[in-house]
């Protein structure tokens, strides 16, 4: 690869993450300066200290302050705590204790990004697209999107259950389900020998060893006489940016992967493709649903505008921003900020837009085959052949002429 990347970053699963890159806190954070005032803020926070009709500490107004910087940035920023660190370092290596969901603002509603495999959320019916009305009885809406995050994050973190109302994307009837939640052990890859020799691999998440659990499932059929390869990227909410473009680059012998672009250096970079490919000459499909998010439009993106495979499903959910995980120094707290957004192959921003499947095909609703086939997509071959868009995509390839 002709460009690497230099860092790697967090990203949570369970709740509103995406992309990411990490940055050094030596190199590229501002250091702290004890001697730095900000006479404002102090003021305010003195005054409301001193004179507020009830007692506030210090300790509180300053975590007050910092949630407000928060609710002013977008969705994506948030200030971890040391434990809050950890539980994503964890998620990374495909570990997860919580409901199994991601969540993002969308259309003035907060929505599901993706219910993960085998978790709460999957198997309580819940799916990508859905739309939270209600949280343990409060309103859910985009302008308290904060406070309906950190009551989530409070009930995983306290072992309590959390009650959601919702309703699905394409019907105004609303559903409720109790949440528990539980620790989720998330398999990035999974493979399958279809009739016909036609590969299939789900890929569900981008950890930390994404890359190398690609290349040791696509080596089994290094020499097999494949006649197709399909890549199922639904209900993919994303992950780690560098392995969505390795994974990009076992697939692509030239052309750009991606760009990153943001207000400082490191934030404005190019990845592009090297010459060594895996399974060159066998045409590919790529899975794609509102529930592909991220990294995963990062990595179908570049399959498709570099004319690698064709992409067939819904349109993606469309999140076109970066983040990077900050360390601070005290505590070992870290702050997740939004520092760029990237850019397809053809420059393109896909933000709250999507990518769109060159072969649209909708999932099919209530909970037929085709939604059970995703939750357990590999149980059973008779689960695939009951999916609607796998078949479809098996047809493709069985018709397809170079």
């Amino acid at each position: 690869m002709k460009h690497m990347i230099r860092y790697i970053s967090c990203v949570g699963l369970g709740l509103t993450l995406g992309l990411s890159i990490s940055l050094s806190s030596q190199e590229n954070a501002k250091s702290y300066r004890s001697d730095f005032d900000y006479p404002l803020l102090q003021n305010v926070l003195e005054t409301v200290e001193t004179y507020y009709v009830k007692t506030v500490s210090k300790e509180e107004l300053v975590q007050a302050a910092i949630k407000g910087i928060f609710e002013h940035l977008d969705p994506y920023s948030s200030f971890l705590n040391h434990q809050e660190l950890l539980d994503l370092k964890d998620s990374n290596r495909g570990e997860y204790f919580g409901f199994g969901f991601e969540v993002a603002t969308q259309n003035d509603h907060i929505n599901i990004i993706a219910p993960f495999a085998h978790s709460p959320a999957e198997q309580a019916g819940i799916r990508a697209g859905d739309i939270i009305v209600k949280l343990n009885d409060t309103l859910a809406t985009e302008t308290n999107l904060a406070n309906i995050l950190a009551e989530i994050k409070k009930n995983s973190l306290s072992n309590q259950s959390i009650k959601l109302v919702l309703k699905h994307s394409n019907d105004d009837a609303t559903f409720e389900v109790s949440l528990k939640p539980s620790t989720i052990t998330i398999e990035s890859v999974t493979t399958q020998l279809l009739d016909g020799n036609i590969g299939y691999v789900r890929l569900s998440s981008f950890q930390e060893n994404s890359t190398e659990d690609m290349v040791r499932s696509l080596s089994q059929w290094q020499n097999k006489p494949l006649a197709g390869l399909i890549l199922d990227l639904r209900n993919n909410p994303g992950g780690l940016l560098d392995q969505a473009v390795k994974i990009a680059d076992l697939f692509l012998a030239k052309g750009r992967i991606v760009s990153t672009s943001g207000r400082f250096f490191d934030a404005n970079s190019d990845y592009y493709a090297s010459p060594q490919t895996m399974l060159t000459n066998v045409p590919m499909l790529v899975l794609i649903n509102k529930g592909s998010a991220s990294a995963s439009e990062v990595l179908a993106a570049a399959l498709q505008q570099n004319g690698r495979a064709k992409l067939l499903g819904e349109t993606s959910f469309g999140k076109g921003t970066v983040q990077s995980l900050i360390p601070i120094l005290e505590d070992g707290n870290a702050i997740k900020l939004t520092i760029a957004q990237y850019n397809t192959p053809r420059g393109e921003n896909i933000h709250n837009i999507g990518i769109v499947p060159d072969i649209k095909i909708a999932a099919e609703t209530g909970s037929g085959a085709g939604n059970l086939a995703i939750i357990d997509a590999l149980s059973a071959h008779a689960s695939l052949a009951q999916d609607h868009q796998v078949t479809s995509a098996i047809a493709w390839i069985q018709h397809h002429d170079e």
